[in-house]
């Protein structure tokens, strides 16, 4: 097929790999223009543009999409399907009427659950145990169009936001090559959306990963997955930010053996912590290689942490030259 593909960010580069070795013809590709990165302030290119370049194939980067010359540029190629993957501008319905076949999108959720800007990363956050890439024919609104194809993979235990990208990145490339010769021979059937299932996410950023300890222990390592490795999971230690990148959730009975082994801190003894009235993100054991921490239900053990101005360590190291105490309050 001639296709015109557009994309920005390493989630895409991949489903345009994967087009151009599959044989398909790209005119052109259509990416965000480039960004000032650094102190230096360099341009530099999206990971699709740089894709692009490397296929020797035709670039074009307008600030917004939707202006009449954009569209006009557009229209000068006759492209049979335009492929959409994390482009980051809304296309007008104009743009979406131009080409044969329409434009088809690849998100990275089963729509229309976790339509938006990161699904890949609320999923982890919910708790989610599968999740998947949707081929869906695009419409003007947001995610909204009727489902093409899915697939379906299940979401590991310990996943994180950087684990489960890269696989759905890689499955929606996959998925794609598969779905354009269907779409070219009439074999998918548009499927509407269910609006009544439909959920919606927004953008990240660096404050939805405050953690706040009066969340079950389960959601708040949920959270930790899920915004690993951006933008991060956090509470604060003597008035500095601290990042924690892995935990894990312990049952109280845990927390009472960790307490009465050599070296680790007691329950109601003077100058140790009484666990059942300790105040939520307080600090009530400690271990050679973790802490452990009251949640609103249950408990952190915390495995793997940065503190502001430090490098990313394992617990065990970062209490070589850190004096923590049991009673120490987080956030």
């Amino acid at each position: 097929m001639k296709i015109i593909f557009m994309g920005t960010p390493d989630f895409a580069r991949g489903a345009l790999e994967k087009i151009i070795e599959a044989g398909h013809e790209v005119l052109l590709v259509v990416t965000q223009p480039d960004k000032p990165k650094g102190r230096s302030g360099e341009l530099q290119f999206s990971e699709v543009k740089e894709c692009a370049v490397e296929h020797g194939l035709k670039v074009f980067q307008p600030v917004r999409i939707k202006l009449p010359e954009n569209v006009a540029e557009l229209k000068k190629y006759d492209a049979d399907i335009y492929v959409v993957a994390a482009f980051g501008q809304i296309l007008s319905q104009e743009i979406l009427d131009i080409p044969k076949y329409g434009c088809v999108n690849i998100h990275a959720s089963l729509l229309p659950k976790y339509r938006g800007a990161a699904p890949i990363q609320q999923s982890i956050i919910d708790g989610e145990k599968e999740t998947g890439v949707t081929i869906m024919q695009m419409a003007a609104g947001m995610d909204t169009g009727d489902i093409l194809i899915q697939k379906t993979i299940p979401i590991d235990e310990n996943e994180t936001g950087g684990g489960l990208f890269d696989k759905l990145s890689a499955l929606g490339a996959e998925l794609i090559v598969e779905a354009l010769p269907m779409i070219e021979r009439g074999e998918l059937t548009p499927v509407p959306q269910d609006e009544s299932k439909a959920t919606k996410c927004g953008k990240l950023s660096k404050d939805m990963g405050k953690i706040d300890f009066d969340k079950s222990a389960e959601d708040i390592r949920n959270l930790v997955r899920g915004l690993n490795p951006w933008p991060s999971a956090f509470t604060s230690l003597d008035g500095k930010m601290l990042k924690i990148w892995n935990v894990k959730v312990v049952a109280e009975n845990e927390i009472v053996a960790d307490a009465g082994a050599e070296g680790n801190v007691g329950f109601n003894v003077a100058g140790n912590v009484d666990v059942p009235t300790a105040e939520k993100g307080t600090i009530v054991t400690i271990s050679k290689d973790s802490f452990t921490v009251k949640c609103g239900e249950g408990f952190l053990k915390v495995l793997e942490l940065q503190l502001e101005g430090k490098k990313r360590m394992a617990v065990k190291d970062f209490l070589l030259g850190y004096k923590l105490k049991a009673g120490q309050q987080l956030g």
